[in-house]
């Protein structure tokens, strides 16, 4: 399956009183690439999330940002701070006595005065925060997979087509190598006419002539390794695996024939055919660096 290095996932759930959200967004880049934006309580959980990417993610830049909000009051622990509760309780002691005034103190008030009471994150349950983050996780890299697919599958059918032209480019330059030789030799012989006038002219010579023409330009070897490596390309588009580094070789070797092609050949129909076959290997070269 081709997969696109681009992609988008996101996932969210209410598990054990948390809000939890995931998002996954990916770039190109040349090889696996990870940073991710974690809440300060959740950065025990660095190391596995960025496992978890890896294990179905080979390539390309990948962010991935958490977060988890608590919904309920079960994270919450509310605290007294007793040593200023007693400096309360004694300063209002003191001013009863000092005024000759009641002491109708109360819990109730010293629970009004200023930092006598605070509220506190429970600890939390790190196997149980990180199965429930796994869990969403998991949904939202199943969404962002899909989504490669789904851009991995255009890229495919964008490849095949332009294999599919290559194709037919080799094909038509074979068509037109074929009268090469003797399009050249009837040439020079015409040309030998022209210059030697009513002398004879040297069979024997003008054969070595075109074979040795025939020897320097023949392009049979790079046309039959171009329909072989375009056959390879499209077994490669056929792996369940990443693809990305395997295409971008071939293509490679792809521009390397047809560059031969082109310098052996002078031939105006044939060079002009070298153009576009080179114009559609590098649209093909362009649309792999987005595959995985």
């Amino acid at each position: 399956m081709v997969l696109s290095m681009t992609g988008y996932g996101r996932a969210g759930a209410l598990l054990h009183g948390r809000d939890i959200k995931v998002e996954l967004r990916s770039v190109n880049a040349r090889f696996f690439e990870y940073s991710s934006r974690l809440p300060r309580s959740c950065m025990f959980l660095e190391d596995k999330l960025k496992q978890l990417v890896a294990s179905r993610v080979s390539r390309g830049k990948v962010e991935l940002t958490l977060t988890v909000q608590a919904v309920t009051a079960a994270d919450t622990v509310v605290t007294v701070n007793w040593p200023l509760a007693q400096g309360y309780r004694a300063a209002l002691n003191a001013l009863a006595e000092r005024m000759d005034l009641k002491n109708d103190m109360t819990a109730g008030m010293l629970a009004r005065f200023p930092d006598v009471l605070a509220q506190t994150a429970a600890p939390a349950d790190e196997t149980e925060l990180w199965q429930d983050v796994q869990s969403v996780a998991q949904q939202a890299l199943d969404a962002f997979v899909a989504m490669r697919a789904r851009e991995g599958g255009k890229l495919k059918a964008d490849v095949s087509g332009r294999l599919e032209t290559i194709e037919k480019l080799v094909g038509e330059i074979e068509k037109d190598s074929a009268g090469r030789v003797r399009a050249y030799t009837e040439k020079l012989y015409a040309r030998l006419q022209e210059l030697l006038g009513d002398r004879s002219i040297d069979e024997s010579r003008l054969i070595t002539e075109a074979a040795i023409f025939a020897d320097k330009t023949a392009i049979d070897e790079e046309t039959v390794r171009l329909h072989s490596h375009v056959a390879q390309y499209r077994d490669i588009l056929e792996m369940a695996e990443p693809i990305g580094r395997k295409l971008d070789f071939l293509t490679q070797e792809l521009n390397r024939e047809s560059n031969t092609i082109g310098s052996k050949c002078q031939d105006v129909a044939i060079t002009r055919l070298v153009v576009e076959l080179k114009s559609e290997i590098e649209k093909i070269r362009e649309q792999i660096q987005n595959i995985e």
